[in-house]
């Protein structure tokens, strides 16, 4: 069986708010080594290429249960797929997919 490894979305208001998201719905993940808060960032967008968030990387935003957008560095190279599983006001959980290959 494989495992399951979920990540929390933060920043949904702020770019494309939490109405934009549904359980089902795949977005793409991309490495934002331009960051300049922080240098495991994962930036969170949308099939029109629109940005929708960030993986949280804090300890005051990683809700219980998921992991650090750190944790997930070295599970892809650059680009990678999650899928929405929950929506909540101002962060949504997803389950990672896979490493676009």
């Amino acid at each position: 069986m494989e495992e399951k490894y979920y990540m929390s979305i933060v920043h949904i208001n702020s770019f494309a708010g939490s109405g934009m998201f549904r359980p089902g719905l795949i977005l793409r993940l991309k490495k934002d080594h331009d960051n300049p808060y922080d240098d495991e960032a994962i930036a969170v967008y949308g099939n029109t290429g629109a940005k929708f968030g960030y993986v949280a990387n804090s300890t005051h935003s990683v809700c219980r249960g998921t992991h650090s957008a750190g944790w997930f560095q070295h599970l892809f190279k650059e680009e990678a797929e999650c899928q929405i599983m929950f929506v909540a006001d101002d962060f949504a959980i997803a389950q990672f997919l896979s490493e676009d290959q």
